[in-house]
């Protein structure tokens, strides 16, 4: 077996002020950590987690609290498959709120087009949302060590808002005066 090496950190810190409790929790999780339980929390061991978390570590001791990173592998396989199956599920989470705001986007343009309305504001705006889209999808696949079950779905369901956005603009130059 080849086992994957995780680096733990255990913490705790004081529930007030529950301000900073709550951007340390969004820091682990913006990292892609898995929580096991509260305050325990698991990233696949990379240098650059090793530092971040090294860094967090110190920002929890300005906290007055405590803190304790290790590097810890499965007992066995299946220990390591529940882990794993952790960081694939929260991913998949993710890709599913992504999933929902494609069906907005498609909507949107749907919307615009049924009502003829083809302006460069419009297009403008449905851009920003686009760009918004491709952002977010690519912070998630960052996240992604594992391979989520969605991740090829919401890749596919990117580049349809893409060509969406593509024909939209198409009708948007075609409708403009200075374009005939």
């Amino acid at each position: 077996m080849s086992s994957q090496n995780w680096l733990l950190l255990t913490y705790k810190v004081p529930p007030e002020p529950a301000k900073k409790r709550i951007a340390l929790w969004r820091k682990l999780k913006g990292m892609g950590a898995v929580y096991l339980q509260n305050g325990v929390c698991l990233l696949p061991k990379s240098d650059d987690h090793a530092r971040r978390l090294k860094i967090i570590e110190h920002d929890i001791q300005e906290m007055f609290g405590d803190a304790v990173l290790l590097e810890t592998v499965a007992l066995d396989q299946a220990q390591e498959d529940k882990v794993v199956a952790r960081f694939k599920a929260d991913r998949d989470e993710e890709y599913v709120e992504f999933l929902d705001k494609c069906k907005d986007f498609e909507a949107e343009i749907a919307k615009e087009t049924a009502a003829n309305h083809f302006t460069y504001a419009e297009l403008e705006e449905n851009d920003v949302d686009l760009k918004k889209l491709q952002t977010w999808l690519e912070k998630i696949r960052k996240l992604d060590f594992y391979g989520a079950a969605l991740a090829a779905e919401a890749q596919r369901r990117l580049q349809a808002c893409e060509a969406l956005l593509d024909r939209y603009a198409k009708q948007v130059f075609e409708a403009q005066d200075e374009n005939r």
